[in-house]
Protein backbone atom coordinates (compact mmCIF):
# COMPACT_ATOMS: atom_id res chain seq x y z
CA UNK A 1 0.00 0.00 0.00
CA UNK A 2 1.35 3.81 -0.75
CA UNK A 3 0.16 6.25 1.92
CA UNK A 4 1.39 9.65 1.87
CA UNK A 5 3.18 10.81 4.64
CA UNK A 6 1.09 14.20 4.78
CA UNK A 7 -3.01 13.81 4.67
CA UNK A 8 -5.68 15.40 6.48
CA UNK A 9 -7.34 13.99 9.63
CA UNK A 10 -11.04 14.35 11.00
CA UNK A 11 -13.98 14.58 8.73
CA UNK A 12 -12.72 15.16 4.85
CA UNK A 13 -16.18 14.96 2.88
CA UNK A 14 -19.63 15.83 4.30
CA UNK A 15 -22.65 16.29 1.79
CA UNK A 16 -25.71 16.52 4.66
CA UNK A 17 -28.30 15.91 1.95
CA UNK A 18 -27.24 12.73 0.98
CA UNK A 19 -26.25 11.23 4.16
CA UNK A 20 -27.94 9.32 7.05
CA UNK A 21 -26.62 11.81 9.72
CA UNK A 22 -26.22 10.92 12.97
CA UNK A 23 -23.50 10.15 16.01
CA UNK A 24 -20.83 7.79 15.07
CA UNK A 25 -18.95 5.92 17.92
CA UNK A 26 -15.88 4.19 17.51
CA UNK A 27 -12.73 3.08 19.42
CA UNK A 28 -10.05 5.79 18.79
CA UNK A 29 -6.48 3.98 18.80
CA UNK A 30 -5.40 4.14 22.66
CA UNK A 31 -7.87 6.76 23.83
CA UNK A 32 -10.95 5.45 24.48
CA UNK A 33 -14.70 5.41 22.69
CA UNK A 34 -15.11 8.88 21.24
CA UNK A 35 -17.90 9.95 19.89
CA UNK A 36 -18.39 12.02 16.88
CA UNK A 37 -20.73 14.36 15.18
CA UNK A 38 -20.85 14.62 11.67
CA UNK A 39 -18.61 17.13 11.19
CA UNK A 40 -16.30 15.50 13.12
CA UNK A 41 -16.68 17.35 16.69
CA UNK A 42 -15.96 14.97 19.85
CA UNK A 43 -19.65 14.77 21.51
CA UNK A 44 -18.06 12.71 24.08
CA UNK A 45 -15.01 10.99 25.29
CA UNK A 46 -15.19 7.96 27.35
CA UNK A 47 -11.35 8.16 28.32
CA UNK A 48 -9.81 4.87 28.55
CA UNK A 49 -12.48 2.77 27.79
CA UNK A 50 -11.08 0.18 25.64
CA UNK A 51 -13.59 -1.02 22.67
CA UNK A 52 -13.65 -4.03 21.00
CA UNK A 53 -15.86 -2.56 19.75
CA UNK A 54 -17.62 0.47 21.36
CA UNK A 55 -21.71 0.11 20.86
CA UNK A 56 -24.04 3.04 21.80
CA UNK A 57 -27.16 2.57 23.20
CA UNK A 58 -29.91 4.69 23.53
CA UNK A 59 -29.92 7.27 26.40
CA UNK A 60 -26.38 7.92 26.33
CA UNK A 61 -24.95 4.71 27.28
CA UNK A 62 -22.17 2.97 25.74
CA UNK A 63 -20.92 -0.46 25.98
CA UNK A 64 -17.02 -1.42 26.41
CA UNK A 65 -14.61 -2.77 28.73
CA UNK A 66 -12.34 -1.54 31.80
CA UNK A 67 -9.11 -3.57 30.17
CA UNK A 68 -7.43 -6.03 28.31
CA UNK A 69 -5.71 -9.18 29.87
CA UNK A 70 -1.89 -9.49 29.55
CA UNK A 71 -0.62 -9.87 26.33
CA UNK A 72 1.61 -12.48 27.54
CA UNK A 73 -1.12 -15.01 28.62
CA UNK A 74 -3.97 -13.85 26.68
CA UNK A 75 -4.78 -13.28 23.13
CA UNK A 76 -7.24 -10.34 22.83
CA UNK A 77 -9.11 -11.18 26.43
CA UNK A 78 -10.88 -8.59 27.50
CA UNK A 79 -11.12 -8.15 31.15
CA UNK A 80 -14.97 -7.62 31.30
CA UNK A 81 -17.74 -6.03 28.91
CA UNK A 82 -19.58 -3.27 31.15
CA UNK A 83 -22.52 -0.86 29.94
CA UNK A 84 -21.42 3.02 31.37
CA UNK A 85 -23.89 5.72 31.18
CA UNK A 86 -22.69 9.52 29.38
CA UNK A 87 -20.98 9.98 32.73
CA UNK A 88 -18.82 7.19 33.09
CA UNK A 89 -20.74 5.87 35.54
CA UNK A 90 -20.69 1.74 35.89
CA UNK A 91 -24.27 0.38 34.74
CA UNK A 92 -23.92 -3.14 34.03
CA UNK A 93 -20.93 -5.33 33.75
CA UNK A 94 -20.07 -9.08 33.19
CA UNK A 95 -16.83 -11.17 33.98
CA UNK A 96 -17.99 -14.47 35.29
CA UNK A 97 -16.93 -16.11 32.67
CA UNK A 98 -13.14 -17.56 34.10
CA UNK A 99 -11.34 -16.99 37.26
CA UNK A 100 -7.43 -16.11 36.00
CA UNK A 101 -4.29 -16.44 37.60
CA UNK A 102 -2.04 -15.57 35.53
CA UNK A 103 1.78 -15.44 37.08
CA UNK A 104 2.84 -12.16 38.62
CA UNK A 105 -0.53 -10.48 37.71
CA UNK A 106 -4.08 -10.31 40.31
CA UNK A 107 -6.36 -13.26 40.05
CA UNK A 108 -9.63 -11.83 38.97
CA UNK A 109 -12.26 -12.94 37.58
CA UNK A 110 -12.59 -12.35 33.53
CA UNK A 111 -15.28 -12.46 30.62
CA UNK A 112 -12.41 -13.16 28.12
CA UNK A 113 -14.62 -11.24 25.54
CA UNK A 114 -13.21 -10.45 22.33
CA UNK A 115 -14.83 -9.03 19.00
CA UNK A 116 -18.37 -8.86 19.38
CA UNK A 117 -21.72 -9.03 21.77
CA UNK A 118 -25.33 -8.76 21.42
CA UNK A 119 -28.07 -6.59 24.01
CA UNK A 120 -31.27 -8.42 23.76
CA UNK A 121 -33.81 -6.25 21.82
CA UNK A 122 -31.30 -5.56 19.13
CA UNK A 123 -30.13 -8.18 16.41
CA UNK A 124 -26.96 -6.72 15.48
CA UNK A 125 -25.82 -3.81 17.88
CA UNK A 126 -26.65 -0.80 15.39
CA UNK A 127 -29.96 1.32 14.65
CA UNK A 128 -32.80 -0.70 13.22
CA UNK A 129 -36.12 1.36 13.42
CA UNK A 130 -38.14 -0.61 16.23
CA UNK A 131 -35.47 -2.51 17.23
CA UNK A 132 -33.45 -0.60 19.93
CA UNK A 133 -31.39 -2.78 22.62
CA UNK A 134 -32.89 -2.93 26.15
CA UNK A 135 -30.91 -0.72 28.54
CA UNK A 136 -31.84 -1.31 32.09
CA UNK A 137 -32.34 -5.18 31.28
CA UNK A 138 -32.50 -8.07 29.17
CA UNK A 139 -30.10 -11.01 28.23
CA UNK A 140 -26.60 -10.08 26.33
CA UNK A 141 -25.09 -12.82 23.98
CA UNK A 142 -21.24 -12.44 24.36
CA UNK A 143 -18.25 -13.73 22.32
CA UNK A 144 -15.74 -14.99 24.96
CA UNK A 145 -12.68 -17.21 24.67
CA UNK A 146 -11.92 -20.90 26.46
CA UNK A 147 -8.52 -22.61 26.47
CA UNK A 148 -9.12 -26.51 25.14
CA UNK A 149 -7.78 -29.52 24.61
CA UNK A 150 -9.76 -30.95 21.30
CA UNK A 151 -7.02 -33.95 19.55
CA UNK A 152 -9.78 -34.56 17.00
CA UNK A 153 -8.11 -31.21 15.75
CA UNK A 154 -5.00 -30.68 16.68
CA UNK A 155 -2.92 -32.34 19.41
CA UNK A 156 -2.21 -28.12 20.63
CA UNK A 157 -3.87 -25.94 23.54
CA UNK A 158 -6.88 -24.26 21.49
CA UNK A 159 -8.22 -20.76 21.51
CA UNK A 160 -11.51 -21.58 21.41
CA UNK A 161 -14.02 -19.43 20.65
CA UNK A 162 -17.57 -19.42 22.66
CA UNK A 163 -21.07 -17.68 22.47
CA UNK A 164 -22.03 -17.01 26.19
CA UNK A 165 -25.72 -15.85 26.77
CA UNK A 166 -25.81 -13.81 30.22
CA UNK A 167 -29.12 -12.45 31.89
CA UNK A 168 -29.29 -9.04 33.39
CA UNK A 169 -27.48 -10.54 37.20
CA UNK A 170 -24.54 -11.70 35.01
CA UNK A 171 -25.76 -15.60 35.33
CA UNK A 172 -24.59 -17.57 32.22
CA UNK A 173 -27.67 -19.35 30.64
CA UNK A 174 -26.80 -20.69 27.29
CA UNK A 175 -23.09 -21.47 25.54
CA UNK A 176 -21.77 -22.80 22.80
CA UNK A 177 -18.43 -24.29 22.10
CA UNK A 178 -16.67 -24.10 18.64
CA UNK A 179 -14.57 -26.84 19.11
CA UNK A 180 -17.30 -29.13 19.69
CA UNK A 181 -18.55 -28.80 15.97
CA UNK A 182 -15.40 -29.35 13.92
CA UNK A 183 -17.24 -32.23 11.99
CA UNK A 184 -19.48 -30.10 10.70
CA UNK A 185 -17.06 -27.49 9.12
CA UNK A 186 -16.32 -28.73 6.09
CA UNK A 187 -12.69 -29.04 6.15
CA UNK A 188 -10.41 -31.28 3.72
CA UNK A 189 -7.77 -34.31 4.83
CA UNK A 190 -5.04 -31.65 3.78
CA UNK A 191 -6.52 -28.90 6.41
CA UNK A 192 -7.30 -31.20 9.00
CA UNK A 193 -3.53 -32.26 8.17
CA UNK A 194 -2.43 -29.26 8.84
CA UNK A 195 -4.71 -28.21 11.80
CA UNK A 196 -3.45 -31.18 13.74
CA UNK A 197 0.29 -30.07 13.12
CA UNK A 198 -0.71 -25.92 13.63
CA UNK A 199 -3.32 -24.53 14.30
CA UNK A 200 -2.19 -21.14 13.86
CA UNK A 201 -0.06 -21.44 16.81
CA UNK A 202 0.40 -17.89 18.64
CA UNK A 203 2.77 -17.12 21.80
CA UNK A 204 0.89 -16.18 24.01
CA UNK A 205 0.65 -18.50 27.40
CA UNK A 206 3.04 -20.57 25.85
CA UNK A 207 1.25 -21.40 22.82
CA UNK A 208 -2.44 -21.33 21.99
CA UNK A 209 -3.69 -22.29 18.36
CA UNK A 210 -6.02 -19.73 17.50
CA UNK A 211 -7.78 -21.72 14.71
CA UNK A 212 -10.93 -20.05 13.67
CA UNK A 213 -11.03 -16.68 15.01
CA UNK A 214 -14.36 -16.24 14.97
CA UNK A 215 -14.66 -12.14 14.77
CA UNK A 216 -18.16 -11.13 14.55
CA UNK A 217 -21.27 -13.02 16.21
CA UNK A 218 -24.97 -11.73 15.68
CA UNK A 219 -28.57 -12.68 15.80
CA UNK A 220 -30.29 -13.16 12.54
CA UNK A 221 -33.79 -11.72 13.71
CA UNK A 222 -37.03 -11.40 12.57
CA UNK A 223 -36.46 -12.17 8.33
CA UNK A 224 -38.35 -12.99 5.36
CA UNK A 225 -36.52 -16.38 4.90
CA UNK A 226 -38.25 -17.53 8.08
CA UNK A 227 -41.58 -16.06 7.38
CA UNK A 228 -41.30 -18.11 3.86
CA UNK A 229 -40.49 -21.38 5.54
CA UNK A 230 -37.14 -21.47 5.68
CA UNK A 231 -36.10 -22.88 9.26
CA UNK A 232 -32.38 -22.33 8.89
CA UNK A 233 -32.94 -18.64 9.41
CA UNK A 234 -35.30 -18.93 12.55
CA UNK A 235 -35.05 -15.39 14.20
CA UNK A 236 -33.20 -16.93 17.29
CA UNK A 237 -30.23 -18.17 15.66
CA UNK A 238 -26.60 -16.80 15.35
CA UNK A 239 -24.94 -15.96 12.87
CA UNK A 240 -20.70 -15.74 12.64
CA UNK A 241 -17.69 -15.67 10.89
CA UNK A 242 -14.31 -17.18 11.12
CA UNK A 243 -11.33 -15.23 9.80
CA UNK A 244 -8.79 -17.65 10.02
CA UNK A 245 -11.11 -20.47 8.29
CA UNK A 246 -12.48 -18.12 6.06
CA UNK A 247 -15.83 -19.82 7.08
CA UNK A 248 -19.23 -18.04 7.80
CA UNK A 249 -22.01 -19.79 9.49
CA UNK A 250 -25.41 -19.82 10.49
CA UNK A 251 -26.19 -22.03 13.62
CA UNK A 252 -29.47 -23.52 15.18
CA UNK A 253 -29.57 -21.52 18.22
CA UNK A 254 -31.74 -24.89 19.96
CA UNK A 255 -29.53 -27.37 18.70
CA UNK A 256 -26.65 -25.78 18.29
CA UNK A 257 -25.74 -27.50 14.77
CA UNK A 258 -24.84 -25.68 12.12
CA UNK A 259 -27.47 -25.40 9.33
CA UNK A 260 -26.33 -22.26 6.69
CA UNK A 261 -22.41 -22.09 5.78
CA UNK A 262 -20.09 -20.63 3.44
CA UNK A 263 -16.21 -21.67 3.32
CA UNK A 264 -14.10 -23.25 3.79
CA UNK A 265 -13.66 -23.49 0.07
CA UNK A 266 -14.70 -21.35 -2.53
CA UNK A 267 -14.71 -23.60 -5.50
CA UNK A 268 -17.05 -26.42 -5.30
CA UNK A 269 -19.92 -25.48 -7.42
CA UNK A 270 -20.99 -22.55 -9.85
CA UNK A 271 -22.76 -20.30 -7.08
CA UNK A 272 -19.43 -20.47 -5.06
CA UNK A 273 -17.16 -19.54 -7.81
CA UNK A 274 -19.07 -16.48 -9.06
CA UNK A 275 -19.01 -15.58 -5.27
CA UNK A 276 -15.17 -15.51 -5.80
CA UNK A 277 -12.64 -16.50 -2.30
CA UNK A 278 -13.78 -14.99 0.69
CA UNK A 279 -10.65 -14.33 2.83
CA UNK A 280 -10.19 -13.15 6.44
CA UNK A 281 -13.49 -11.64 6.37
CA UNK A 282 -15.15 -9.36 9.02
CA UNK A 283 -18.43 -8.29 10.40
CA UNK A 284 -20.16 -11.33 8.83
CA UNK A 285 -24.48 -10.31 9.37
CA UNK A 286 -27.90 -10.49 8.20
CA UNK A 287 -29.48 -6.59 7.27
CA UNK A 288 -32.35 -6.86 10.05
CA UNK A 289 -35.44 -6.42 8.95
CA UNK A 290 -36.80 -2.78 8.40
CA UNK A 291 -33.18 -1.54 6.92
CA UNK A 292 -32.98 -1.53 2.73
CA UNK A 293 -31.45 -5.07 1.86
CA UNK A 294 -33.40 -6.94 4.85
CA UNK A 295 -32.69 -10.54 5.15
CA UNK A 296 -28.62 -10.18 2.86
CA UNK A 297 -26.11 -10.79 4.21
CA UNK A 298 -23.60 -8.13 4.37
CA UNK A 299 -19.63 -9.03 4.86
CA UNK A 300 -16.56 -6.70 4.91
CA UNK A 301 -14.52 -9.44 2.71
CA UNK A 302 -10.68 -8.41 3.66
CA UNK A 303 -8.22 -9.95 1.55
CA UNK A 304 -5.05 -10.53 3.00
CA UNK A 305 -4.10 -13.92 4.47
CA UNK A 306 -6.41 -17.10 5.57
CA UNK A 307 -6.97 -20.21 5.39
CA UNK A 308 -5.73 -24.00 5.80
CA UNK A 309 -5.29 -26.41 2.94
CA UNK A 310 -2.81 -27.81 0.28
CA UNK A 311 0.52 -25.84 0.16
CA UNK A 312 1.07 -23.65 -2.96
CA UNK A 313 4.05 -20.81 -3.76
CA UNK A 314 3.01 -18.39 -1.52
CA UNK A 315 2.25 -21.03 1.40
CA UNK A 316 5.15 -23.52 1.35
CA UNK A 317 2.77 -24.63 4.23
CA UNK A 318 -0.78 -24.35 3.65
CA UNK A 319 -1.64 -22.43 6.40
CA UNK A 320 -2.68 -18.85 4.80
CA UNK A 321 -3.15 -20.37 1.63
CA UNK A 322 -5.27 -17.69 0.33
CA UNK A 323 -4.39 -14.45 -0.53
CA UNK A 324 -5.66 -11.44 -2.23
CA UNK A 325 -3.91 -7.45 -1.54
CA UNK A 326 -7.44 -6.06 -2.26
CA UNK A 327 -11.01 -5.63 -0.40
CA UNK A 328 -14.35 -6.35 -1.08
CA UNK A 329 -17.83 -5.36 0.77
CA UNK A 330 -20.48 -7.63 -0.32
CA UNK A 331 -24.16 -8.18 0.17
CA UNK A 332 -25.87 -11.70 -1.06
CA UNK A 333 -28.74 -13.38 -1.34
CA UNK A 334 -27.68 -16.27 1.32
CA UNK A 335 -30.36 -18.52 -0.36
CA UNK A 336 -28.59 -18.11 -3.76
CA UNK A 337 -25.28 -16.52 -2.88
CA UNK A 338 -26.04 -14.37 -5.51
CA UNK A 339 -23.87 -10.90 -4.91
CA UNK A 340 -26.85 -8.09 -4.96
CA UNK A 341 -24.54 -5.43 -3.97
CA UNK A 342 -20.55 -4.60 -3.81
CA UNK A 343 -18.07 -2.18 -3.17
CA UNK A 344 -14.66 -2.83 -4.42
CA UNK A 345 -11.35 -0.71 -5.72
CA UNK A 346 -14.01 -0.88 -9.33
CA UNK A 347 -16.61 0.87 -7.67
CA UNK A 348 -14.39 3.30 -5.63
CA UNK A 349 -12.96 3.93 -9.11
CA UNK A 350 -9.62 2.27 -8.93
CA UNK A 351 -7.96 0.48 -12.06
CA UNK A 352 -8.42 -3.32 -11.18
CA UNK A 353 -6.28 -5.10 -10.31
CA UNK A 354 -2.85 -2.46 -10.26
CA UNK A 355 -4.49 -0.31 -8.11
CA UNK A 356 -6.79 -2.36 -6.61
CA UNK A 357 -4.62 -2.03 -2.55
CA UNK A 358 -6.24 1.50 -2.44
CA UNK A 359 -9.19 0.05 -1.17
CA UNK A 360 -7.96 -2.81 1.32
CA UNK A 361 -7.81 -3.49 4.86
CA UNK A 362 -6.31 -6.92 5.59
CA UNK A 363 -7.69 -7.32 8.98
CA UNK A 364 -10.40 -6.11 11.23
CA UNK A 365 -13.29 -3.09 9.88
CA UNK A 366 -17.01 -3.83 9.57
CA UNK A 367 -19.77 -2.24 7.54
CA UNK A 368 -23.84 -1.35 8.82
CA UNK A 369 -26.63 -0.82 6.27
CA UNK A 370 -28.19 2.29 7.17
CA UNK A 371 -32.22 3.55 7.24
CA UNK A 372 -31.96 5.39 3.66
CA UNK A 373 -30.03 2.63 1.80
CA UNK A 374 -26.57 3.86 2.69
CA UNK A 375 -24.08 1.93 3.84
CA UNK A 376 -21.01 2.80 6.65
CA UNK A 377 -17.73 1.65 5.90
CA UNK A 378 -15.02 0.80 8.07
CA UNK A 379 -11.76 0.53 6.01
CA UNK A 380 -9.81 -0.42 9.69
CA UNK A 381 -6.32 -0.51 9.21
CA UNK A 382 -5.87 2.72 7.56
CA UNK A 383 -8.42 4.40 10.20
CA UNK A 384 -10.66 5.44 7.67
CA UNK A 385 -14.93 5.73 7.84
CA UNK A 386 -16.88 6.12 5.05
CA UNK A 387 -20.36 6.39 3.91
CA UNK A 388 -21.38 5.40 0.32
CA UNK A 389 -24.88 5.54 -0.96
CA UNK A 390 -25.89 2.63 -3.75
CA UNK A 391 -24.69 4.15 -6.77
CA UNK A 392 -20.73 4.17 -4.23
CA UNK A 393 -20.62 8.18 -4.10
CA UNK A 394 -19.15 8.62 -0.86
CA UNK A 395 -20.96 11.12 0.66
CA UNK A 396 -18.91 11.20 4.47
CA UNK A 397 -15.44 10.44 4.99
CA UNK A 398 -13.79 10.76 8.32
CA UNK A 399 -9.66 10.00 9.26
CA UNK A 400 -8.75 9.03 12.76
CA UNK A 401 -6.60 11.10 14.17
CA UNK A 402 -5.27 9.15 16.72
CA UNK A 403 -2.11 7.50 16.61
CA UNK A 404 -1.19 4.91 19.57
CA UNK A 405 2.37 5.24 20.88
CA UNK A 406 2.15 1.63 22.14
CA UNK A 407 1.36 0.12 18.69
CA UNK A 408 2.14 2.82 15.90
CA UNK A 409 -1.75 2.80 14.05
CA UNK A 410 -5.04 4.28 13.68
CA UNK A 411 -6.85 1.09 13.45
CA UNK A 412 -10.66 1.54 14.20
CA UNK A 413 -11.81 -1.89 14.58
CA UNK A 414 -15.33 -0.85 13.86
CA UNK A 415 -17.20 2.43 14.21
CA UNK A 416 -21.43 2.18 14.58
CA UNK A 417 -23.69 5.16 13.41
CA UNK A 418 -26.74 6.32 15.84
CA UNK A 419 -29.54 8.61 15.71
CA UNK A 420 -29.47 11.88 17.21
CA UNK A 421 -32.01 10.97 19.47
CA UNK A 422 -29.98 8.43 20.74
CA UNK A 423 -27.65 10.73 22.81
CA UNK A 424 -30.65 13.29 24.85
CA UNK A 425 -27.61 14.94 26.87
CA UNK A 426 -27.02 17.26 24.47
CA UNK A 427 -28.18 19.54 21.59
CA UNK A 428 -28.39 18.28 18.21
CA UNK A 429 -25.49 19.69 16.65
CA UNK A 430 -25.50 22.01 13.27
CA UNK A 431 -24.57 19.91 10.02
CA UNK A 432 -22.76 21.70 7.83
CA UNK A 433 -21.66 20.57 4.37
CA UNK A 434 -17.83 19.88 3.26
CA UNK A 435 -16.77 19.76 0.00
CA UNK A 436 -14.40 17.46 -1.28
CA UNK A 437 -11.22 19.08 -1.63
CA UNK A 438 -9.83 19.06 -5.17
CA UNK A 439 -6.47 16.89 -4.94
CA UNK A 440 -5.08 17.67 -7.82
CA UNK A 441 -4.99 21.73 -7.27
CA UNK A 442 -4.24 21.25 -3.19
CA UNK A 443 -0.84 22.09 -2.23
CA UNK A 444 0.68 22.43 1.01
CA UNK A 445 1.89 26.19 2.15
CA UNK A 446 5.01 26.83 0.26
CA UNK A 447 4.88 24.34 -2.89
CA UNK A 448 3.89 25.64 -5.97
CA UNK A 449 1.46 24.95 -7.97
CA UNK A 450 2.34 27.22 -11.04
CA UNK A 451 3.10 26.22 -14.47
CA UNK A 452 5.81 28.47 -16.20
CA UNK A 453 5.47 27.12 -19.52
CA UNK A 454 3.67 24.96 -21.57
CA UNK A 455 5.14 23.59 -24.94
CA UNK A 456 3.19 21.68 -27.61
CA UNK A 457 5.42 18.94 -29.10
CA UNK A 458 4.07 18.70 -33.01
CA UNK A 459 3.11 15.11 -33.74
CA UNK A 460 2.00 14.04 -30.54
CA UNK A 461 -1.01 10.83 -30.55
CA UNK A 462 -3.06 11.15 -27.31
CA UNK A 463 -2.62 9.05 -24.46
CA UNK A 464 -4.62 5.48 -24.16
CA UNK A 465 -6.49 3.29 -21.30
CA UNK A 466 -4.86 0.98 -19.42
CA UNK A 467 -4.66 -2.42 -21.79
CA UNK A 468 -0.92 -2.20 -22.29
CA UNK A 469 0.22 -2.09 -18.99
CA UNK A 470 2.93 -4.47 -17.55
CA UNK A 471 0.50 -6.82 -16.05
CA UNK A 472 -3.28 -7.01 -17.01
CA UNK A 473 -5.49 -4.64 -16.20
CA UNK A 474 -9.14 -3.05 -16.17
CA UNK A 475 -11.04 -4.09 -19.45
CA UNK A 476 -8.38 -6.83 -20.02
CA UNK A 477 -9.01 -8.41 -16.41
CA UNK A 478 -12.47 -8.45 -16.75
CA UNK A 479 -12.60 -10.01 -20.36
CA UNK A 480 -10.71 -12.81 -18.87
CA UNK A 481 -13.18 -13.14 -15.94
CA UNK A 482 -15.83 -13.17 -19.10
CA UNK A 483 -14.10 -15.88 -20.64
Amino acid sequence: MSYPSIYPTGVTIYKPEKCWSGYTIFQAKEEGAVLIDMNGAEVNVWKGLHGFPNKLLPGGYVFGHLGERNNAFGMQDQTDLVQVDWDGNIVWKFDQNEFIEDPGEEPQWMARQHHDYQREGNPVGYYVPGMDPEVDGGNTLILCHRNVFNHKISDKVLLDDTILEVDWEGNIVWEWNCNEHFDELGFDEAAKNLLFRDPNMRPAGGGMGDWMHINSMSVLGPNKWYDAGDERFHPDNIIWDARESNIMAIIDKHTGKIVWKVGPYYDQDEALIKLGWIIGQHHVHMIPKGLPGEGNILIFDNGGWAGYGVPNPSSPTGRMNAKRDYSRVLEIDPTTLKIVWQYTPAEAGFTMPVDAYRFYSPFISGTQRLPNGNTLITEGSGGRLIEVTADHEIVWEYISPYWGKEMHTNMIYRAYRAPYDWVPQVERPKEVAIEPVDVNKFRMPGASSERKKETTVAGTRPYQGDTALCVAAGDEVECADEA
